[in-house]
């Protein structure tokens, strides 16, 4: 009986594996309903499990229309530039977005393999390949083919992959392949994590991540090579920010690259790459999706009741990222941790303040920039309520109560003032900067900003 059934799950998974797209998904889920047998089920909800977990098409990517229609255009008018830069701020879906775009180029048939007419023997006209213009239809087109579900894994020999890396032990050379089944699993997990949530997933701890020389190397050897599967051959570069001046041995391989070869830079901060990279980028900007579009996400993807995702979204400022954050820490009491600091700077005094910033440093990294992005938020809707009124703004009653408190202690220019000093040390903050020294001078320029009217805008 145990082999008969051994051979039922064997055949099941077999056939699961001839259906492409999301027909082998619900050939797994159907198996997994409709047998009822523990290994059977096992395997069946695990296929389907695996199918979802790593599929990234453009439908999977929040918001961002114009962007992907821009990119699928440049396919279908034959425009694609062979070094394309995305650069998107945290939480944007610039790297979703750019992993879709690799699987989509690289599906892409050859020139010599697109029909173009009549058969010599007679048969019916083929019809010519046009590539989608719309995503819902490329992700339909991608589906289809053969070569889909190695590129939806992220294991398609033509599609390669340079990201931030650590030595494994003191005088190691990292390279990215070194981690690339832990990459592999962070950006099916964490598509829209940052820079500091991978390094934290390959146990960097207080670790600087680097693209080494080893690594612009590789990239030099594998680039020059011919392609497998594909027509094409890419390269997704994320974070192209840690490539220091060893980044300078691509320059002629961006510059002049072997035929069609791409080359997709990822990145957040455009000021600290490489000029001499950044020329020979076209650059692809990636705005951030809209707060509606957050908080559908949040309500399809996370399951978060609409009045929370509504908030949520609203604080993350189109950064879904930061959204999951906040939902991930949703518990903290961020308001009675501001009104603390406000009492202190104000009325407690050096001991007071000494306390709060000791009780505030012991936070990690995360918890500190989400509190200072939740004052960011009430100090934006305490402007807006000078502008449009109270009753004009759907707020809780309890932030609607706090914003209104804030205009009686500061100006609209005292505002402002602190919301550059938040962003300001938020920034420091991801830099991994010292929590209790970061908040000591903090709080100085907060008490100077409020009590001595005075706008503190150092660099």
């Amino acid at each position: 009986m145990a082999t008969k059934w051994l051979r039922l799950c064997v055949f099941w998974m077999l056939f699961g594996l001839a259906v492409k797209g999301r027909g082998r998904c619900w050939i797994y889920w159907v198996g997994g309903i409709f047998f009822n047998n523990p290994a059977i089920q096992s395997i069946a909800f695990t296929g389907c499990a695996i199918f979802v977990f790593y599929q990234m098409n453009f439908s999977n990517i929040i918001g961002l229309a114009e962007t992907k229609h821009h990119l699928l255009e440049m396919v279908q008018q034959n425009r694609l530039s062979h070094a394309l830069l995305f650069l998107g701020k945290e939480g944007s879906g610039a790297l979703p977005l750019a992993l879709a775009f690799a699987q989509y180029v690289a599906l892409q048939p050859a020139g010599d393999e697109k029909p173009a007419g009549a058969s010599l023997f007679g048969d019916e006209p083929v019809v010519p390949y046009i590539p989608p213009s719309m995503p819902a239809e490329a992700d339909a087109w991608m589906e289809k083919q053969q070569a889909y579900l190695k590129a939806s894994k992220y294991i398609h020999p033509d599609i390669h992959f340079t990201f931030p890396v650590i030595p494994k032990k003191s005088g190691d050379k990292p390279v990215s392949a070194n981690y690339i089944a832990e990459f592999r699993e962070f950006i099916a997990q964490q598509p829209y994590g940052n820079a500091f949530d991978w390094l934290q997933f390959i146990g960097a701890e207080n670790k600087q991540g680097n693209i080494t020389a080893e690594e612009c190397n590789e990239i030099v050897r594998q680039m020059s090579l011919k392609s497998f599967e594909s027509p094409y051959k890419i390269l997704v570069i994320w974070m192209p920010e840690y490539l220091g001046k060893e980044g300078n041995k691509l320059l002629k391989l961006i510059e002049e690259p072997p035929p069609n070869t791409l080359f997709i830079l990822v990145a957040e901060n455009e000021e600290q790459i490489l000029a001499t990279i950044l020329s020979r980028c076209q650059l692809v900007k990636i705005p951030r999706p809209g707060l509606s579009e957050i908080e559908q996400a949040l309500i399809t993807r996370a399951n978060v009741l609409p009045e929370k995702a509504r908030q949520t979204a609203s604080i993350s400022e189109g950064n879904y990222r930061e959204a999951l954050q906040l939902l991930q820490h949703s518990e903290e009491d961020w308001q009675g941790l501001l009104r603390d600091w406000l009492n202190a700077c104000l009325k407690g005094g050096p001991v007071a303040q000494l306390k709060w910033i000791d009780e505030v440093s012991k936070l990690g990294r995360e918890k500190q920039k989400q509190f200072l992005r939740y004052f960011t938020h009430l100090l934006e809707q305490s402007i807006r309520i000078r502008v449009m009124g109270a009753a004009n703004l759907a707020l809780p009653d309890n932030e609607k109560d706090f914003a209104q408190r804030l205009n009686k202690i500061a100006t609209v220019s005292q505002q402002e003032a602190i919301i550059e000093e938040l962003d300001r040390n938020a920034y420091y903050i991801e830099r991994n900067a010292n929590g209790k020294m970061l908040f000591h001078a903090l709080t100085i320029k907060l008490f100077h900003i409020i009590q001595h009217k005075t706008l503190i805008l150092t660099e």
